[in-house]
């Protein structure tokens, strides 16, 4: 009796089974054990059903026990179903607690693995299973987070989030909906029309804030299944479209960055010798070269189909190309505002960049690397030391330092670069003070008293 109510204290799961034998085999504890059941009902009409067909061994791996694997040895029964309807014509018997149909671990040990993978993810979770004595590999607890059934949802959250979601990129896309107050993935999509989008929204009502990013078919879709929503725009869309906005304005006037090119009065001085002329970049009606001749065969393919009135989903499946692309080549009224980049591909070094301040302070005395290292970072610098140093060593040679460049601003840098580059601090917004719980880093919103943003 003793050892009957130790096995209910240690093993309640085995209770319904009758353990025969424990022995242990290298590392691993084996318990041997059978199923009393008599009667089974099938699985598949319900049928109860006591005719044996066979036997058979089952081998499910268990919790551990004292830091060693546990393997049980599980010898049930197969019974007939003499249902004539029953498409089944013998079924094997479940023990309730401890097995389900197909399963190579007992309840217990799955409900186990399954908390670690949702804490811990693949890798991180199969190392701590190990050192629980239930190794498993990464795919395996990514595939016992995959079979958990997705929570019902039956009203939206009251902030939520829409954006598109690359099932597969560039070629096919969702939407995926996430509540902005707790952050979690609420549903995704199969695509990003207004329809599925607007019938979603009816059928999880209670939705009062939707974030979106500018896409027409959200727009759309938010007013017909939750026109009483109030819709706003994330901060990195707002921040983007600006950014593409100021870069096509610049671009039609970039004839006027050439007058930028002149040094400021006082940036030369008498021990800087004025440094040879470089060759003025050639002007993007002047460019002859491979990107420029596809550039020029690309946008005059795509107005000829737009006059034809092919949308832009048809073009890009014509043309083989992505719709943003097709969607930059359209706004552009001639292939010249696409090629402002000279065709080198050049960008300048960031410390390019800091060239006026390092020469400042150069001359100011200050020949310490580390130290304008360090002023550097203040301002923004990403680079290492090394590479400051380095720019810096043929100054040392009493050589006097050249002259910056005179080479004109680009279209990217600095006017339109200066709102493509995100902001180092986000804007305090008083209006979030009233979020309860508080927003998570890097989400906010401009126009209402939530913390809602997608990126």
């Amino acid at each position: 009796m003793l050892i009957k109510e130790l096995v209910a204290v240690l093993f309640p799961h085995l209770v319904g089974v009758c353990v025969e034998q424990v022995f242990r085999s290298g590392t691993t504890v084996r318990i041997r054990a059978r199923s009393g059941t008599v009667e089974a009902a099938c699985p598949a009409c319900g049928t109860p059903s006591q005719q044996v067909h066979s036997h058979y061994e089952r081998r499910l791996s268990d919790t551990a026990v004292g830091g060693q694997e546990v393997l049980l040895h599980l010898r049930v029964h197969r019974f007939f179903c003499r249902t004539s309807t029953c498409a089944k014509a013998t079924f094997a018997e479940q023990v309730p607690g401890l097995t389900v149909r197909y399963g190579r671990r007992s309840i217990r040990a799955a409900r186990a693995l399954q908390a670690i993978a949702l804490a811990l993810g693949g890798r991180a979770g199969a190392r701590l299973a190990s050192r629980l004595a239930a190794s498993v590999s990464r795919m395996t607890l990514i595939r016992l987070i995959r079979v958990l059934p997705d929570p019902a949802v039956e009203s939206g959250p009251r902030v939520l989030g829409v954006d598109d979601f690359a099932l597969r990129r560039g070629h096919s896309y969702g939407t995926i909906l996430i509540d902005i107050s707790t952050s979690t993935v609420v549903d995704v999509l199969a695509d990003r029309t207004a329809d599925t989008l607007a019938a979603w929204l009816r059928a999880h009502p209670g939705v009062e804030v939707v974030c979106r990013d500018r896409a027409g078919a959200y727009a759309e879709g938010i007013a017909r299944g939750a026109p009483h929503a109030t819709q706003v725009a994330d901060r990195w869309h707002l921040w983007r479209n600006l950014g593409e906005a100021v870069e096509r304005t610049v671009t039609r006037h970039r004839d006027h960055l050439q007058a930028l090119a002149a040094a400021p009065p006082g940036m030369r001085t008498d021990a800087s010798p004025p440094a040879a002329p470089s060759v003025p970049p050639c002007s993007p009606a002047d460019r002859q070269d491979r990107i420029a001749a596809r550039t020029r065969e690309r946008h005059a393919a795509v107005h000829a189909l737009l006059e034809q009135g092919q949308g832009l989903r048809e073009i890009a499946r014509l043309l083989s190309l992505g719709r943003n692309t097709v969607r930059r080549f359209a706004r552009a009224a001639s292939p010249e505002d696409l090629l402002v980049h000279n065709g080198t591909g050049r960008r300048p070094k960031n410390l390019e960049v800091h060239d006026s301040y390092l020469r400042k302070r150069w001359a100011e005395g200050c020949t310490n690397a580390e130290l304008l290292h360090q002023e550097l970072q203040a301002l923004g610098y990403r680079g290492s030391g090394t590479t400051v140093r380095q720019y810096v060593r043929p100054w040392r040679d009493e050589r006097p330092p050249a002259p910056a460049s005179t080479r004109p601003p680009t279209v990217r840098r600095p006017p339109a670069g200066s709102f493509a580059t995100p902001p180092t601090s986000t804007p305090t917004n008083t209006a979030n003070s009233r979020c309860s719980p508080p927003p998570a880093p890097n989400w906010r919103c401009f126009s209402c008293a939530c913390a809602s943003s997608l990126r």
